[in-house]
C-alpha cells in the first residue's frame, strides 16, 4: 500500500539479510528503497541485494530501534517511533542512518 509520506517508498525502515548473505534496504511497504508499488515484490528478481562488510550484532544493536543483535531484519524504527512525529524521534532515526551510511559494501 502506497501511503501520503515519502518516507513510506524512500526512506530507509529496516534491512533484510536474504540467503545468500546479502541484505536488501526496505522501505515502510517491505519494498527495496524507490519502488512504488502495491504489487509483491521477489526481492532476487530485481538488483537490490548489497553484501555489507563490517555488520556485526554490535552493529545491528547500534543501527535497530530497540537495541536488537540480530542480523536478520534490523528495524531502524517502528510505528511508536515514527521519524516524523517529533523532534526526538527524527534525531533517533537520522542517528541509526547515519550508522548505515557508514557500512562498507563487499564485492
Amino acid at each position: 500500500m502506497l501511503k501520503d509520506e515519502l518516507r513510506h517508498t524512500h526512506f530507509l525502515y529496516c534491512i533484510d539479510r536474504q540467503a545468500d548473505g546479502s541484505y536488501v534496504l526496505l522501505n515502510r511497504n517491505y519494498k527495496p528503497l524507490g519502488f512504488m508499488t502495491g504489487e509483491y515484490v521477489q526481492y532476487g528478481e530485481h538488483p537490490v541485494g548489497v553484501k555489507l562488510k563490517e555488520l556485526g550484532p554490535r552493529d545491528a544493536a547500534k543501527i535497530s530501534y530497540r537495541g536488537d543483535e540480530s542480523l536478520e531484519r534490523i528495524y531502524l524504527y517502528n510505528d511508536g517511533c515514527i521519524p516524523t512525529d517529533g523532534a526526538a524521534n527524527m534525531k533517533a532515526y537520522l542517528d541509526r542512518l547515519g550508522k548505515v551510511m557508514k557500512l562498507g559494501i563487499s564485492d
